[in-house]
């Protein structure tokens, strides 16, 4: 049909760079459509009112967007206190002002170390939990009942930035799971003021500590080149780099790529031959399975991810190109 999108197969990662106003999947969904790519997914959303780090994944890379996940992340936020909404930030109805208290940071400080380690989190009403099959959004919109999950969640740091009258900047290091929404407004309630989220910007997720982001309109600009769009994608591999690997011989790559459990090389063998995390990684990622390990040809070629157990190596995820005679 005239006019219509012709869409190719590409495989990477994007670090795309989310503009405020526009939903994860909306930056999704305009990003693909850009890279003209067959298959893409996200790898974590971010709120409508957020920016910042979101990785899409592209083709195959779609296949280990799951562990991405589960990464930890670093976010920038500010937050009002003396208001608290029925969102937890600033796109949501207030609900009560309450008068801001006089807060030295001495009291600040001991306020946001309460959140420190491992704590009980109640997540936003308006967030993408699902209830009885529903996300937990699309329930409260239409006035339902809802009664937000309560969670374990890790938070590694939650710290105050700087301080400008009643808006605090604050820097937060945390878990999978971890909503900024409920911290800041678990914050508000325990300096008895109330507080939600204004600003939210994610600044990276692991393994990418120092990433390099394109932003909507950069790929745009992009858009007509499809050789320089493809040039911004990361390798799969540079999403699995801090994973332990193993190296095999063509005939065992062979059996692997057709999903055969295979013996497990020496590990110390294996941990010889792991790559270097890229530029702008981190060296290691507390999402990896234990018993996850990357799995290559000793041609080169990435085969997949598999459970390394008693002395065997049993295929999780195997890329397309895995059972090809040169993989």
């Amino acid at each position: 049909m005239k006019g219509s999108t012709r869409f190719r197969s590409v495989d990477g990662i994007l670090l795309l760079d989310k503009p405020a106003g526009m939903s994860s999947n909306q930056a999704l969904q305009r990003v693909r459509h850009l890279f003209r790519a067959s298959k893409a997914g996200h790898t974590g959303s971010l709120d409508p009112l957020a920016t910042g780090l979101l990785p899409i994944c592209f083709g195959e890379a779609t296949k280990i967007a799951g562990l991405l996940l589960g990464s930890r992340k670093a976010y920038d936020t500010i937050a009002r206190l003396g208001a608290t909404t029925d969102t937890d930030d600033a796109d949501g109805a207030v609900l009560r002002e309450r008068p801001v208290p006089a807060l030295d940071d001495a009291t600040l400080t001991n306020a946001l170390a309460t959140f420190h380690g491992r704590i009980r989190q109640r997540a936003p009403i308006y967030s993408a939990l699902k209830q009885g099959g529903e996300r937990l959004y699309a329930m409260a919109r239409r006035g339902d009942a809802v009664e937000a999950p309560e969670r374990d969640v890790e938070v590694d740091a939650f710290r105050l930035v700087e301080r400008n009258g009643d808006s605090l900047r604050l820097h937060v290091e945390c878990g999978s799971g971890t909503y900024v929404r409920s911290l800041v407004r678990d914050l508000g309630e325990l300096l008895g003021c109330g507080a939600h989220v204004v600003e939210l910007r994610r600044l990276w997720v692991d393994p990418f500590r120092a990433p390099v982001m394109l932003s909507l309109d950069e790929i745009a600009a992009l858009a007509e080149d499809a050789d320089a769009l493809d040039s911004r994608l990361l390798s799969i591999d540079a999403a699995l780099a801090h994973f332990p690997q193993r190296v095999l011989d063509a005939e065992t790559s062979r059996r692997f790529g057709h999903g055969q459990t295979v013996a497990d090389p020496a590990p110390a063998e294996a941990a010889a031959t792991a790559g270097a995390p890229a530029a702008g990684q981190s060296s290691a990622s507390n999402n990896a399975s234990p018993d996850l390990v990357l799995v290559r040809s000793d041609a080169g070629g990435l085969l997949g991810l598999a459970s390394s157990q008693s002395g065997l190596l049993r295929p999780k995820r195997l890329f397309a190109w895995a059972s090809a005679p040169t993989a």
